[in-house]
Parts: structure tokens; sequence; C-alpha cells
């Protein structure tokens, strides 16, 4: 499987440690397998004046769900929100896994996610406004022996910025 990351440089050599806290899944490696995902991501770089950067990695994903501690989020629900709010709140909740796929809290997302985090709408308010949401994609890779084994670097090449 073809995944994606949007950068302001190539990544050839992904470290889990170089990202950020406080994310979706926690500290990790993120990727997609959505294409036009990474393209609009770099889009956020380019508008500030940066290089955007799409990678291109080789997932090999045929026994990720028996060999490894997977954990796979197929829609937007009490779990999924449970456990990106432990993720941004600090915890090390993701650390139990070495890949965690599931939706992306996108600007829409995010803005539901806000409202519950500063309990402005209660839990059963969040999830009803996300089951409209359509979640994307996001793989994040948490162990780095486990992506040393399971992804390639293929190619990267910089995106274009998007005319207005």
């Amino acid at each position: 499987m073809k995944l994606y990351h949007g950068s302001t440089v190539i990544v050839d050599r992904p470290l889990v440690s170089y990202g950020r806290n406080n994310l979706d899944f926690g500290n990790g490696f993120y990727t997609t397998n959505l294409k036009s995902l990474a393209e609009k991501w770099v889009q956020r770089f380019i508008s500030l004046g940066k290089k955007g950067i799409i990678n291109i990695y080789n997932f090999d994903d045929t026994e990720i769900q028996t060999k490894c501690r997977y954990k796979k989020f197929p829609e937007y629900n009490e779990e999924w929100l449970d456990f990106i709010l432990a993720c941004r709140s600090g915890s090390k909740e993701y650390s139990n896994y070495d890949v965690i796929e599931g939706g992306i809290a996108n600007d829409r997302v995010f803005n539901t996610i806000e409202l519950y985090f500063s309990n402005l709408i209660d839990k059963t308010t969040a999830l009803q406004r996300l089951k409209f949401e359509k979640p994307n994609n996001q793989i994040c890779f948490v162990n780095q022996d486990v992506m040393d084994n399971v992804l390639r670097f293929e190619s990267s090449h910089e995106a274009k910025g998007v005319e207005k």
C-alpha cells in the first residue's frame, strides 16, 4: 500500500521521536493513504512561503494486525473521541500501540472536540455532531522498530501551490 507524508523536507528516514506531542494519536510519524490529504496538508507550508514536499512510502501491511500492537478506529465514535482527547491532553495512552490508524481531527471535527474539551457541549452532543463527518485517514507509527520493518521510502516531490 502507498502512504504519503506532507512535510517541508524529504523524509527518507522517518523518526517517530521527531513528531510533536499532543497530536491526535500522540507522538509518532504520521502518514495517510490519501494522496489528496497529504497535498492539502503541504498547502499550509506553501502558504507560509515554505516548500511543500510529498514523501511517498511503500507500507507492507500484510502482517501488521497480527505481528504488532495495532489499533484501528474505523469511525468517529466514543472510543476514538476518548483516545484523541487523552492524547491531546498529554496522556501516553498511544504508547500501548505500535501503529494507530483512524480519522483525523480536521477543522470541523476539531471544533467539535474543542467544544467538548472546554465543556461547552456534552459527549452525547459531540458524538451526534461527529456522526455526520466522514473520517479521513491517518496512520501513525509509534514504534520505530516496527516502522523500520514495514515502511519503505520510495520517492518524494515538491508540491505546487494552489492558485487562489
